[in-house]
């Protein structure tokens, strides 16, 4: 284990996310909203520790290796996590408990979107602008973006970008540097959030709200700037059109994009099979949902009905969290259904959460496999993606990350009602927390604020689990990594 190395890397990584703090700086200035020095403090503290670890240690230049990436990893967005509250913590204007801000935190950091503060429009422009930076930094990791850094400064990234990267296949790589792919997913990632402000500013948001709005949207995150969410802009029908679109672009496999791109043509997302199962679980869902909202006549028009449907479908099935209505009302099995879509989440190498779909494929695929077994049992059956036969060793991982996401799942299911939630909050905080998306039921169908500081932890853990795909953190929980 690299030690030195490690240090040193944690180090630089908080002196550049200590520079993040200077964007709110800017918006405090513009506004004149009394929250400045709780991002100065912030910035100083973080650099200051930031260089504090890098200096003992800045000759050290040693080679990752994978496990010293999963160390880094993790180590990071623990710390991102704590040190990413102080400006909450410190803030005159945002009356929360240092768990609170934590948990605030960490929910933007990793996507959730799950929050813990009320009347949210009282706050100071530069802690809403933070809240919303928060997620757009974590939407694509902050890892990756220190990965083009990194050669730069003599450190190798891989192992970083193998940790860091969602999916079950993690090898292949958008162009043959490391540097360049961290660099085409940034600038994939930088245009989709600068389109969509257009796309909202042209929709009818203001400037601040649209540039808010974008970093949460293409974060897959599902912060916002009003208490009401998207709901507050209910009589701007294009506005909820323009977040349907980018959720959905969001949610699809950041290395689709790049092909497209690079190819000028759209063959690269009709040949991929994730893709096509993305937009077939969607039109399902938006089908099955516009339906029963029909038949229910739980709203006035037909307009409404499916303007709805369609974009509360694509807001949890993504996880983005987004809502324009409150769906935990919504009539017989419709939020259920919604919540369990968000299981699924969106596509490996996107910045959505959940399973991810191309894991929803392959168990599919393999329970479809074990049918034919049974009908054919001397048959030799290979599962195949998009015409090419898997390896039994992704097969085997696919299998092996379910079954501890359903062990994981069901131990905090049941802390968190041995904690005194019901069984619908329990199910559903959990959900919500692991799968990265946010909103819940019941008693976090709103917010979290409510829940008691323990459970709060629990979910902090949670929403951790879920960004770093349950593997990379609990790994480090399991006494075999750190024997020699």
């Amino acid at each position: 284990m690299q030690f030195f190395a490690i240090q040193r890397i944690i180090g630089l990584l908080l002196v550049i996310f200590s520079i993040t703090q200077l964007p709110p700086v800017i918006v405090s200035l513009i506004y004149n909203d009394g929250a400045l020095n709780a991002f100065l403090v912030t910035f100083f503290v973080t650099i200051a520790t930031g260089a504090a670890l890098w200096l003992p240690v800045y000759k050290s230049r040693k080679e990752l290796r994978l496990r010293d990436g999963f160390i880094v990893v993790v180590a990071f967005w623990t710390v991102l996590g704590l040190f990413g509250s102080l400006p909450l913590i410190l803030s005159e204007h945002v009356t929360i408990s240092i768990t609170d801000s934590i948990f605030e935190s960490i929910s933007g950091l990793t996507t959730t979107g799950a929050t813990v503060i009320t009347n949210i429009e009282s706050l100071p422009k530069s802690i809403l602008y933070y809240r919303q930076q928060l997620q757009w930094l974590g939407g694509m990791g902050i890892v990756v973006l220190a990965v083009a850094i990194m050669p730069m400064l003599g450190i190798g990234g891989m192992q970083l970008y193998r940790a860091e990267t969602p999916g079950p296949m993690k090898d292949s790589k958008l162009t043959p540097r490391l540097t360049e792919t961290a660099k085409a997913l940034w600038y994939i990632y930088l245009t989709l959030t600068i389109l969509c402000a257009l796309g909202y500013w042209a929709a009818g948001m203001t400037v601040f709200d649209a540039i808010a709005h974008s970093f949460s949207t293409v974060s897959i995150g599902g912060f916002s700037t009003h208490d009401n969410s998207m709901a507050y802009f209910i009589d701007k029908p294009l506005i909820e059109v323009t977040a349907i679109i980018f959720m959905f672009i969001s949610g699809i496999n950041f290395a689709l994009h790049f092909t497209s791109w690079r190819s000028r043509s759209i063959k690269a997302y009709l040949m991929d099979a994730e893709f096509k199962t993305y937009l077939s679980l969607m039109l399902i869902a938006i089908v099955i949902a516009t339906s029963y909202l029909f038949y229910t006549n739980h709203f006035p028009t037909t307009n409404q009905t499916i303007l709805n449907s369609v974009f509360q479908v694509v807001s949890i099935g993504t996880t983005t969290g987004f809502t324009t209505q409150e769906y935990h009302l919504w009539p017989g099995f419709l939020p259920i259904m919604l919540l369990f879509l968000s299981f699924v989440g969106g596509c490996a190498g996107s910045t959505g959460g959940g399973m991810k779909v191309i894991r929803f494929l392959l168990l599919f695929k393999q329970g479809k496999r074990e049918i034919m077994r049974v009908i054919h049992p001397n048959a030799i059956l290979t599962i195949k993606i998009g015409g090419k036969p898997l390896q039994t060793r992704v097969i085997e991982s696919v299998w092996g990350f379910f079954s501890v996401y359903v062990a994981v799942f069901s131990i905090m299911l049941l802390a968190l009602m041995a904690l005194g939630l019901d069984q619908v909050t329990a199910f559903s905080a959990v959900a919500a927390c692991l799968n990265n998306l946010g909103p819940g039921l019941n008693e976090v169908a709103l917010n979290y604020a409510s829940l008691d500081d323990s459970v709060k932890w629990i979910l902090c853990f949670a929403m951790l689990l879920g960004r770093l795909e349950i593997f990379t953190l609990l790994v480090l929980l399991t006494p075999a990594f750190w024997r020699r």
